[in-house]
């Protein structure tokens, strides 16, 4: 079993430079990937937004450059530079037990999730 805890999130302004954090509490001996994924303004599910796996990172168009995704043994972390509006959403912290998690939309364990809100 593996509890994500995350933190950061809140409201930010525009090209604020935010970082959301997450923390797995129990270690397994398998292997697993971790993302985030996003629920934006008025949708039920979660899009992908950065994936850190054994085949490298990925980030969806709209964040990359500004976005980056780092993982330091059980912690993942989400470095945020120039905000926009656009960004505004639930952040979910999610991990897999496998080698790769770009492209799921279903994960082993998920995170509460923080709100992100960018105003203009």
């Amino acid at each position: 079993q593996v509890t994500l805890v995350q933190s950061g999130g809140g409201s930010e302004q525009s090209g604020g430079s935010p970082t959301l954090s997450c923390a797995a509490s129990v270690h397994t001996w398998n292997p697993y990937c971790m993302s985030w994924l996003r629920q934006g303004p008025g949708k039920d599910q979660r899009d992908e937004v950065a994936v850190i796996d054994d085949a490298g990172t990925f980030y969806r168009a709209s964040v990359k450059g500004r976005f980056t995704i780092s993982r330091v043994n059980n912690t993942l972390s989400l470095q945020m530079n120039g905000l926009k509006p656009e960004d505004t959403g639930k952040y979910y912290c999610a991990a897999h037990v496998s080698k790769f998690c770009h492209g799921r939309t279903w994960y082993n364990y998920w995170g509460p999730g923080v709100q992100v809100t960018v105003s203009s």
